[in-house]
């Protein structure tokens, strides 16, 4: 299987399936001199691991991050980078490929069972190896590291819809993200998804959501005009993510439904001799390049595939079969793919601060 590697300059590989001994990551073109701590990794992977609420998967994972290269002590404990490729490894403690027996030659429909088998011949229908949810930690581990290579920027997200219940916007506030299961900014929000999601579980389906990443922070001028555009690497990384089906930078598909005149973020010279906008409807990018707003993008998620409910599908031998998953499954993908964004906003800004770094030596 080719396509395991993302990034030009801050490059990243990840590697391993759902239900194998370990997966991971191995990040290539980190600068060297970057102080860490493990615990600076962890952070972000206990905001993605398993079984933290009822609205999850109750698969049981502690997530612990090791780092095997790629660094030197540094004091009290911190880690300092070398500049050689970093190796991150994350192990599985809790598989149980006994829930998946019965559709080893099953394909459950909206899965990627059927386009594998017929690409490579071969699936790991435990799980679904690569095709997992499972894969994104490394994501994730890979996010830390990433998150310390421009200095100043802040990476965020949250879930602003889930179902057709959305967030009331003029509620956001970034403190309540951290305070209630869902990453929702909105606390008046949580106990309707609570009563709804607890209504999709208990019926064994799934149901889908959006996430909003947002970064702060970010210099102007990193991004190109034409094939190396930051919202155009941003997209593509964030729809790389499993289950996404669609991403919009800025205000997106609303773009398509207003004038010009209100589209247009027009513009003025700040009390510091430095211009400002005045709104950022283009979320931070225009013409592929950074403005030096906070960069916005937004990501809808499908619901979740393996489902109790019987579907009608096929098997690999041609027969016509109804299909129900057993197994742990999120009702909801979409709230543990709030942290998994922000690690692929935040990779995805490294690998162009250190490519605008590298082509006009301006940034440092």
């Amino acid at each position: 299987m080719s396509h395991n590697t993302f990034g030009h300059l801050f490059r990243v590989t990840t590697w391993g399936e759902s239900h194998g001994p370990a997966l991971g990551c191995v990040i290539d073109g980190c600068p060297p001199g970057l102080s860490f701590t493990l615990q600076d990794l962890q952070t972000w992977l206990d905001k993605r691991k398993p079984g933290q609420s009822r609205f999850v998967t109750q698969r049981r994972e502690d997530d612990l991050v090791k780092v095997l290269s790629g660094v030197m002590p540094g004091e009290d404990g911190s880690m300092i980078t070398t500049g050689t490729p970093i190796s991150l490894m994350i192990d599985n403690t809790d598989q149980r490929s006994k829930d998946y027996g019965e559709i080893a030659k099953r394909y459950r429909p909206g899965h990627a069972d059927f386009t594998y088998d017929i690409k490579y011949g071969i699936r790991d229908y435990r799980g679904g190896g690569r095709s997992s949810a499972r894969e994104t930690a490394a994501r994730v581990a890979a996010g830390g590291i990433a998150r310390l290579v421009v200095p100043g920027v802040t990476v965020r997200g949250a879930l602003v819809q889930i179902g057709k219940h959305k967030i009331n916007r003029a509620n956001w506030d970034w403190a309540q993200v951290s305070e209630n299961p869902f990453f929702a900014p909105d606390a008046d929000i949580v106990p309707v998804w609570e009563a709804y999601l607890d209504e999709i579980r208990k019926s064994g389906s799934s149901v889908g959501a959006v996430v909003e990443v947002v970064a702060d922070g970010v210099p102007a001028g990193i991004g190109a005009p034409i094939y190396g555009k930051l919202d155009q690497d941003i997209a593509s990384n964030l729809m790389s993510i499993n289950a996404v089906k669609g991403v919009e930078i800025g205000n997106g598909f609303e773009a398509a439904e207003i004038t010009g005149e209100e589209n247009a973020d027009e513009m003025r010279i700040g009390p510091d001799g430095k211009p400002i906008f005045l709104s950022n409807h283009a979320g931070g990018v225009l013409g592929g390049i950074s403005t030096g707003e906070p960069v916005v993008a937004r990501f809808a998620i499908k619901p979740t595939s393996s489902i109790l409910t019987e579907r009608r599908s096929i098997d690999a031998d041609g027969n016509e079969v109804d299909v129900r998953t057993k197994g742990r499954h999120d009702p909801c993908v979409g709230i543990r793919a709030v942290p998994v964004g922000e690690a692929m906003l935040a990779c995805t800004i490294a690998d162009h601060y250190l490519r605008d770094r590298g082509q006009t030596g301006r940034l440092k």
